[in-house]
């Protein structure tokens, strides 16, 4: 009887996400639609769940960091595109706050940080991390093991480009 409890658990568990992956499927297909009319600067339309045992499909509007060209270059510009209500200096300082405390907790959660040399270009920085992670998962070792062999490499190839800039 136990057995049966759980496999019509199981059933329901997977018809729940099966539902749940469609509608976020139609959330995203919406918004995509909708952000095929927008150019210039601006926000575009996300679409994710909450949090928690029971996810609901939600969207927002977001600045697209993978698109340059449509983000603010100015403070004026940010509350004007971003809509920041008054007193706007208020408003757009607890953005900035938020969004310190946000990228700070980001830099301190990342175990590979304390590994990584600030002085390297941001792509190098980018590069070596996504390196690490991923022969630290593939090869089945931590992440101080992967280091310890990636590291000594990109040092010196740091190093070479430092010695030899290409030609402008």
């Amino acid at each position: 009887m136990a057995m049966q409890a759980e496999n019509v658990a199981d059933l329901k568990a997977k018809a729940a996400a099966e539902l749940r992956a469609k509608e976020v499927e139609a959330a995203q297909k919406k918004a995509d639609d909708e952000n095929k009319g927008r150019e210039g600067k601006g926000t575009r339309k996300r679409v994710g769940q909450t949090r928690g045992k029971n996810p609901q499909v939600i969207s927002w509007e977001e600045f697209d960091e993978s698109k340059p060209e449509t983000l603010p270059v100015s403070l004026k510009e940010f509350s004007e595109l971003a809509k920041v209500s008054e007193p706007i200096e208020k408003n757009i300082l607890r953005f900035a706050i938020i969004g310190y405390n946000d990228d700070a907790y980001t830099s301190a959660s990342d175990p590979i940080a304390e590994y990584v040399d600030l002085s390297w270009p941001d792509e190098i920085q980018k590069n070596f991390r996504q390196v690490v992670r991923n022969y630290s998962q593939g090869a089945n070792v931590s992440i101080e093991d992967a280091v310890a062999l990636i590291r000594p490499g990109i040092v010196s190839a740091v190093a070479k480009a430092k010695e030899n800039p290409p030609a402008a």
